[in-house]
């Protein structure tokens, strides 16, 4: 990006993938704080259903904070953070006795 300021209606529609390569989902909207004129978050909609099948009911999304945005470009990089995400049943696995 040349550094000029883009519409912020050009983020829908795009699709999102952890700095890892792993899709995430596609920009539906866009959470602005109005009083200090920032965007605060994305709203995901068409999930990875890998990611959240069973913890997001089909056809609903989330809300993704922006400061978790690495980067926006033809697609918008999030930390790996929400590769994170783990069933409970996984962490129980993983808890040593």
């Amino acid at each position: 990006m040349d550094g000029t300021p883009e519409e912020l209606t050009t983020l829908v529609g795009r699709e999102v993938y952890s700095n890892n390569g792993v899709f995430v989902g596609e920009v539906e909207d866009i959470r602005l704080d109005l009083d200090r004129q920032t965007v605060t978050g994305l709203a995901l909609g068409r999930l990875n259903d890998e990611l959240f099948g069973t913890r997001i009911e089909a056809g609903k999304g989330v809300l993704l904070p922006y400061r978790w945005v690495r980067a926006v470009g033809d697609v918008i990089l999030v930390n790996d953070v929400i590769e994170r995400l783990r069933q409970p049943e996984e962490e129980e696995e993983t808890v040593v006795a």
